[in-house]
């Protein structure tokens, strides 16, 4: 008898409010009485790596665990470490420290946030309030990035595509983004205010607020005129619904391959 759970996997850090806004999104998940589900972390919060969501679940006689990897880019290169040692790939594409977890439970590696209509939803509603004269105005989505060769690619064609679709909702003129490794985030603004004569709408794409949304971004741009929420992606329902989707598609072919 097949028993379906799910684990989300995120980075993880020291400042228990950004445990707690992932807790809180996985805790609203209308699903959670119909099946186990854990949040673990990807390093940092002892007692809740991934090693321990895996073995809470099996625990529960969980024999088929869809892992939500919720990190913002599939240019990550945590997200390809963890499915190395979740032996959902032969190998990972850099060197990584991570052993391959113990697992019984069938393995389905689902998919990071990247672009999506929720999460443009999400990326607008929290610079709306800055954005004063849309047809004036260049919103400039800034992300972790990687100096890693396709890795990087992956980054910059998941934050054009997200920017975009951002930018449609908002009825902006135009849209952009930059990363923080490359660094490209100061050229980018001086660009679009310079050369283009455009209002900057500066968003960060990070999963929660933290040390990246509230100094380095500022730190790069310091001097520049932009407009600049700082708000991460959490709090916000639709991120709770994101994941949601992803759950119910992957429960509906677990049912139909148990027929």
């Amino acid at each position: 008898m097949r028993k379906p759970g799910v684990l989300v996997i995120s980075h993880g850090s020291r400042e228990s409010s950004w445990v707690q806004l992932v807790d809180d999104a996985v805790g609203q998940l209308p699903l959670r009485g119909e099946l186990p589900v854990a949040a673990s972390f990807l390093e940092i919060v002892e007692g809740r790596l991934i090693q321990d969501g895996i073995d809470d679940l099996e625990r529960q006689g969980v024999t088929d665990i869809l892992v939500i990897p919720l990190f913002v880019s599939s240019g990550s290169t945590h997200v390809n470490e963890i499915a190395y040692a979740l032996g959902v790939i032969d190998a990972p594409a850099i060197d990584t420290d991570l052993e391959p977890f113990r697992i019984r439970a069938n393995i389905l590696y689902g998919e990071p946030i990247d672009n999506d209509p929720d999460v443009a939803r999400m990326v607008w509603d929290k610079v709306k309030t800055e954005s004063k004269n849309p047809g004036e105005e260049v919103l400039i989505l800034v992300g972790h990035g990687s100096s890693h060769d396709g890795f990087r690619e992956r980054w910059e064609e998941g934050l054009s595509r997200l920017a975009e679709s951002a930018r449609a909702i908002g009825g902006l003129a135009a849209a952009d983004y930059a990363l923080l490794r490359p660094d490209s985030v100061r050229a980018k603004v001086e660009y679009w205010q310079k050369e283009r004569g455009m209002q900057v709408i500066a968003a960060p794409l990070f999963l929660s607020d933290g040390y990246f949304t509230r100094t380095v971004i500022p730190q790069r741009l310091d001097g520049l005129n932009y407009r600049y929420s700082g708000e991460a992606l959490l709090p916000h329902p639709l991120l709770t619904h994101w994941m949601e989707r992803q759950i119910r598609s992957w429960l509906a072919r677990v049912a139909d391959a148990s027929l």
